[in-house]
């Protein structure tokens, strides 16, 4: 796979597996735009990861649940670089608890930061991505967003709706040669994902049938497969990563 010349965007990608996608895809010869929300010191770190395989990277801020901000992180992208190839809507967060104990901003938080996102940045690089009459989009959802996971309706309701979206919008912008696919990833340790109480997270490996945990570049080899030109012919499909979990 070459990504020599394309431009990528990965939001959420200071740290966890947009880290670990942003690398990748600068390993395969992308120049790519490292978003973070507040941790600069991490996007830093990824820049200098990225530098050390070679590659060329910039970092932006952006709060990408704000809708003017994560339209601004794409401008940002085109104005430094001319031109925009690859999407990877990975940003996320998650306020997990029961229904009945959840409050609004739990919902809210979750949905904006998740799900609304997706929305904004993909409003904002469809028209240059139109324009060219190219583009790779890929969203990273969850095999909750599949399988549906108790504590988790908010989480899993926003993972689900961006299913949803890989699809419609796949089917809005074929004609374009521009292509949206989604990946959902199993149990991968992350920041993130470490924040599950440790019983569900053995739960987690004992159900898949690999017996194992994900890592980080499993994720990232997948998104790399997807926005390269050997991938052309997918669109609107959903690529589960999870070990096999998804089977359960």
């Amino acid at each position: 796979m070459d990504l020599t010349g394309k431009v990528a965007v990965v939001t959420g990608s200071s740290r966890g597996l947009g880290r670990a996608i942003a690398v990748k895809l600068a390993t395969l010869g992308a120049k790519v735009v490292v978003n973070f929300c507040s941790n600069r010191e991490a996007s830093e770190a990824t820049l200098r990861l990225i530098e050390q395989s070679g590659g060329e990277a910039v970092a932006f801020q952006a709060d990408v649940s704000v809708f003017d901000e994560a339209q601004g992180l794409v401008k940002k992208a085109l104005e430094h670089f001319g031109r925009l190839d690859i999407l990877v809507n990975n940003a996320g967060t998650t306020r997990d608890t029961l229904l009945v104990r959840m409050s609004e901003a739990d919902w809210d938080i979750v949905m904006n930061t998740n799900l609304k996102s997706v929305f904004a940045c993909c409003k904002a690089a469809q028209r240059a991505m139109m324009k060219r009459r190219y583009g790779r989009i890929v969203n990273i959802t969850s095999i909750a967003g599949v399988a549906g996971n108790a504590g988790q309706t908010n989480y899993a309701a926003s993972k689900a709706g961006m299913i949803g979206f890989t699809k419609s919008l796949a089917k809005e912008v074929g004609s374009r040669n521009i292509t949206v696919n989604a990946v959902a990833p199993g149990y991968i340790p992350t920041d993130l994902s470490g924040q599950l109480p440790p019983e569900l997270i053995a739960k987690g490996i004992d159900m898949t049938p690999l017996g194992h945990a994900g890592t980080p570049d499993d994720i990232a080899n997948a998104v790399a497969f997807l926005v390269s030109d050997e991938a052309g012919f997918i669109t609107g499909q959903i690529l589960s990563v999870d070990g096999g979990l998804a089977m359960q």
